[in-house]
């Protein structure tokens, strides 16, 4: 069927079958004919984040690491309680690591490669892969252009592993655990980890799509750095940044503001973030967003409490879906595997016009190239895609009736 027609006739008969009743606790307020597969965007917030977030502009609005009143206090309080919390998630030791908070993963692994320092480092190679996101594409990209080092791009296997014995000595890689594009994992994640440090290396990681459903991939993972972004794991909009203190010493603050210093002189500053316990403040200028950051430790807790059962309804709808897009012989799916996102296209389909079509539905998908342009346009040179993606809040009925609007193609 083209999709003219589609857009027709497709309301005389598909049914719009309740799925309020299955959905995860949290999510009640999303419409009956609402349906959101946008995830590896950003997720969804479930109400107990949402009332979080409420709370601090109704109970204590305040600045915080720079006043003294009550309300200040208590900000504080939630703040460190939070870096203490993502450490914890982390199963990673603060001794080691420091966590600072910033826009998005973006803006915080900019931050890392606009102030790190090669030559100080020992680092010889960049090394990336063909499936990054522009956050990473562009920023080794011109990390690469700026200090006149080698950038080499490597292809991921289809399991999502980096081939170590591409990777030289004193390669500085930064690298997605999980593609936003297949859902494809990094799956020799701790052997790249260990392999690249016994090579005198440092390892970047992209942990945007990982952390809200693979974050056991992270736990005690002893990275240099690993960027994620609150939005993308039931959190409000901001970027975390998980960074081991042994990586201070090769970057060269280079944005500085408010709240990173404890003097000023003419010429001359006394940095805050020299001291052990101030050290996040490196990645803080200025006013930080505190009730997203407070917020952001109760998605994690929300994440760590969810019921088994809520966790296989995912699984569930992922195999359910990979199954129907692998096996249908008009679309064209770039999955290998099950995973919570899907990239497709149909044949003689318009994928910004289908994305349109089933918003008609009530369906929330993604069409373009999503920010992997390299990859899907130049190296694969695919037409546009459509990107669906799913999170807690989707039930199998939401899949089915994908599925059957789906088949009419």
């Amino acid at each position: 069927m083209g999709l003219f027609n589609f857009r027709k006739t497709v309301d005389q008969d598909i049914e719009v079958q309740s799925s309020i009743k299955d959905r995860t606790p949290g999510f009640e307020y999303l419409k009956e004919n609402e349906i959101y597969f946008d995830s590896a965007c950003q997720s969804l917030r479930p109400q107990p984040v949402i009332d979080s977030l409420i709370n601090y502009y109704q109970k204590h609005n305040s600045c915080g690491e720079r006043v003294k009143y009550q309300w200040g206090k208590i900000t504080d309080q939630k703040v460190e309680a939070t870096r203490d919390h993502l450490l914890k998630f982390l199963k990673l030791k603060k001794k080691n690591y420091f966590v600072s908070f910033t826009l998005n993963t973006t803006y915080g692994i900019n931050l890392l490669l606009s102030q790190f320092d090669p030559k100080k480092a020992g680092i010889k190679t960049i090394i990336t892969s063909d499936i990054e996101h522009n956050s990473v594409f562009l920023s080794t990209m011109q990390l690469s252009n700026r200090t006149k080092i080698e950038r080499i791009v490597l292809s991921r296997d289809q399991d999502g592993s980096l081939p170590l014995s591409e990777v030289p000595d004193n390669s500085l890689v930064v690298v997605n655990v999980m593609s936003n594009v297949d859902g494809r994992i990094l799956q020799n994640l701790r052997d790249l980890v260990e392999y690249v440090h016994q090579k005198q290396g440092i390892i970047i990681l992209d942990a945007a799509q990982a952390m809200a459903h693979h974050f056991y991939l992270l736990e005690q993972t002893e990275a240099d750095a690993i960027c994620f972004s609150g939005h993308k794991v039931y959190a409000p909009s901001l970027g975390v940044m998980v960074v081991h203190r042994g990586l201070v010493e090769y970057l060269n603050p280079t944005f500085l503001g408010g709240g990173m210093v404890d003097d000023v002189d003419k010429n001359t500053y006394l940095p805050s973030f020299e001291h052990q316990d101030k050290i996040h403040t490196l990645f803080e200028p200025g006013l930080q967003s505190w009730g997203e950051i407070i917020a952001l430790d109760e998605s994690l807790t929300w994440l760590e409490q969810l019921p088994q059962s809520t966790k296989d309804n995912l699984k569930g709808c992922s195999e359910k879906l990979f199954e129907f897009l692998s096996s249908h012989p008009k679309i064209h799916c770039l999955n290998h595997h099950a995973s919570t996102v899907f990239t497709f296209y149909i044949d003689h389909i318009d994928s910004h016009l289908l994305a349109e079509a089933l918003s008609d539905q009530g369906i929330m998908v993604r069409s373009g190239y999503f920010c992997v342009h390299y990859y899907l346009d130049h190296k694969l040179k695919l037409p546009p895609l459509i990107r669906v993606s799913l999170g807690y809040q989707n039930t199998e009925s939401e899949i089915d009736r994908l599925i059957k609007i789906l088949k009419k193609f």
